[in-house]
């Protein structure tokens, strides 16, 4: 290469523990001389940073890096993630492919490509040549980087956790991410100071499996798998970093990521109900609404002690907002299972329900049972799914009407023939207003024109 700026472009799939990792990536690459290009652009070197829980994101995934290797055949194409860490034999065996990289070398990945584009020089290229990942049956620390820095506007994420130990029968995440490791408090409070000071606001705690945080960091930590203790869990750890990213003056909000049922005790609400910056949004996992179904899953609750959770959720908040995962077609539900679902989620009243069809992850308990669904069957009670929490987003953000709310202002939109400032709630909805500028948080009173996505 000459003696310009070498160029690198990314591609992100999935979840938001792996947008986090990207923008670490892309931060890595900036302090090393790279000028980051868009991805539909030529550039000296491709990054995808891979998805694999499902069929779809991988083939999705695969489809990225052949399409870098088109856009520059004499480019260097990485494939990062949890796609390489589930099927390294594929990824190396790719020709699209130069560099393997698995989750665990995320952070070296400058380093990485710097060697390999060292060794190369003046070479035959050499397709598939090099994997590098970690054996996650074998612990492993927290993979350490600290984030400057945001390519959001106004929100961002911060990751304190990565891994999972729950072994969902659907579930190909532990396989790609490990056990459960956890970031120190420390850590994770420096990370928070930098983006306070690059001026975000509203911070959004993340992880692999939120609920776990801190679990591997006391030997004595009681886990929420342990039924003598389940009640009293409440994960100290977790609300020790909730509460000292709360004390932090520039932070105006904390959002979470996805937590598990069973975290929600009256200890751990009567706890974060006392910090006004937490949004009032929780994200609980269900994935089925039919106990049969959800014991096939393994999942560690019944659609009874959820209920429970919700209830005591709406008891510490006037208006919260509640979102879910759920899973159609897992191999087994029949129609009586799925209309037992349903009307189990109807019941609920969701605020949104994020509705996923069942894919046959490698290597996962639920891959060989037997009662396999057809894709059509999938399909169509999917679309009931997303009828229903279309149907419930809309109530859900009319029961505003007339509150007096807290919008953090993230851009400037033409509606109705008038330039009018947009934002979220603490409950994610999306609101306009007529005053306030961009990363401000104003208060106003809704009226239904207000409600921007209806």
């Amino acid at each position: 290469m000459d003696n310009r700026a070498k160029t690198v472009a990314f591609h992100n799939l999935g979840c938001k523990v792996n947008l986090y990792e990207m923008e670490l990536m892309q931060q890595n690459f900036i302090e090393k001389g790279y000028q980051i290009v868009p991805f539909d652009k030529k550039a000296d070197v491709y990054v995808v940073n891979t998805c694999t829980v499902t069929n779809i994101a991988d083939r999705k995934s695969r489809q990225m890096l052949h399409r870098a290797r088109k856009l520059n055949p004499d480019a260097l194409v990485v494939a990062a993630g949890c796609y390489v860490q589930t099927d390294s034999a594929g990824a190396t065996a790719d020709e699209a492919i130069d560099i393997a990289v698995g989750n665990n070398h995320k952070t070296e990945m400058v380093e990485i490509v710097e060697k390999y584009l060292s060794e190369r020089s003046g070479g035959d290229k050499l397709h598939g040549s090099e994997c590098i990942i970690s054996d996650l049956a074998v612990p492993v620390p927290y993979e350490r980087g600290n984030l400057k820095t945001s390519n959001e506007r106004i929100r961002v994420d911060v990751k304190i956790q990565d891994g999972c130990n729950q072994f969902c029968t659907y579930c190909a995440i532990p396989l790609a991410r490990g056990r459960v490791r956890s970031r120190s408090l420390e850590d994770i409070l420096e990370e928070v100071e930098n983006l306070n000071k690059a001026g975000f606001k509203e911070i959004v705690l993340t992880g692999i499996h939120l609920s776990s945080y801190g679990l591997d960091l006391d030997e004595n930590s009681s886990s929420y798998n342990n039924a003598a203790c389940e009640e009293e869990f409440t994960n100290e750890r977790l609300l020790k970093v909730i509460e000292e990213v709360a004390r932090m003056e520039d932070v105006r909000r904390i959002r979470l990521g996805s937590l598990e049922p069973r975290v929600i005790t009256e200890g751990f609400l009567r706890r974060i109900s006392a910090v006004d910056k937490v949004c009032p949004h929780f994200h609980l996992s269900l994935q089925s609404g039919c106990d049969e179904t959800l014991k096939r899953m393994n999942r560690r609750y019944t659609t009874e002690e959820f209920r429970d959770k919700v209830r005591l959720i709406r008891e510490y908040y006037e208006h919260p907002a509640i979102t879910t995962d759920v899973i159609t077609g897992f191999p087994g539900e029949d129609d009586e299972e799925f209309e037992r679902s349903y009307e189990f989620i109807k019941s609920i009243d969701f605020y949104e329900t994020h509705v996923f069809k069942y894919s046959k992850r490698k290597n996962t308990a639920a891959a060989v049972m037997p009662g396999q669904n057809t894709e059509a069957v999938k399909a169509a009670r999917s679309e009931r799914l997303i009828a229903l929490s279309e149907e419930n987003r809309k109530r859900f953000a009319r029961d505003l009407i007339g509150r007096k709310v807290s919008i953090l202002i993230e851009e400037n939109l033409e509606i109705g023939g008038r330039l009018r400032s947009v934002g979220y709630t603490g409950d994610y909805v999306r609101i306009a207003a007529d005053k306030g500028e961009i990363n401000s948080i104003v208060e106003v009173e809704v009226n239904e024109d207000d409600l921007v996505d209806l």
